[in-house]
């Protein structure tokens, strides 16, 4: 990918780091990235000072490239949101004059709405709710950066303690070699599962894709 030609040394702004977040999803979830790959350059987003710093994360990746990095705008890519500035000065109005405050509605009138407030259309997108990242519908471990996984901790966990001998919590987990070695073994007498069972519910087992466990 052809990266802008600037140097690249001026500090990151937050909504910078906002996309950079959001196009590494795009690739993660289109398989252009590993899970480690992907974690490991989320941590850089984190850690970066400058917006070079920023651009190496794209250096051998294709389309889309984040439009406030200087990319170049890909079909359906919306541009980076700008900061508010605050109100405007009305028209006509000298600085340093105070303006008239508006119209006071009438008694029984109902009052104007102001812009950018009032509920979206039935159907429509948006509604002030957070859109899921792609390929994290489940949220991003803040601790790692990998997305949870769709397999739950407090059913893996009760799983593995109540019929662990049968080793179905890892089969719930997709961990079918571990599994195997739990049924063929009791659960290693029962010990094994329950110690099993006890991590799954603390957090501290992942997935058969090394995918942290949701709540």
């Amino acid at each position: 990918m052809s990266q802008p030609t600037d140097a690249g040394a001026s500090p990151v702004t937050d909504a910078q780091r906002e996309e950079t977040r959001a196009v590494l999803g795009q690739h993660y979830a289109g398989g252009a990235l590993t899970s480690d790959q992907y974690s490991d350059r989320m941590g850089t987003v984190a850690t970066a000072n400058t917006v070079g710093d920023l651009r190496e994360l794209f250096s051998d990746l294709p389309q889309p490239y984040p439009l406030s990095l200087g990319g170049q705008p890909t079909p359906g890519q919306q541009p980076p949101a700008q900061p508010y500035a605050g109100p405007q000065q009305g028209y006509g109005t000298p600085p340093g004059y105070a303006q008239m405050p508006p119209a006071q509605p009438t008694y029984g009138q109902m009052p104007p709405t102001p812009p950018g407030y009032g509920q979206p259309a039935y159907g429509q997108p948006g509604g002030g709710y957070p859109q899921p990242l792609p390929g994290a519908p489940y949220g991003i471990d803040p601790q790692s950066g990998i997305p949870f996984s769709d397999k739950q901790k407090l059913t893996a966990g009760l799983l593995q303690i109540f019929v662990g001998s049968l080793g179905v919590g890892r089969f719930y987990t997709g961990d079918t070699g571990i599994a195997i070695a739990q049924l063929l073994t009791c659960g290693g007498c029962g010990i094994w599962s329950l110690i099993d069972g006890i991590m799954m519910l603390t957090g501290n087992v992942t997935d058969s894709e090394g995918r942290p466990l949701r709540d």
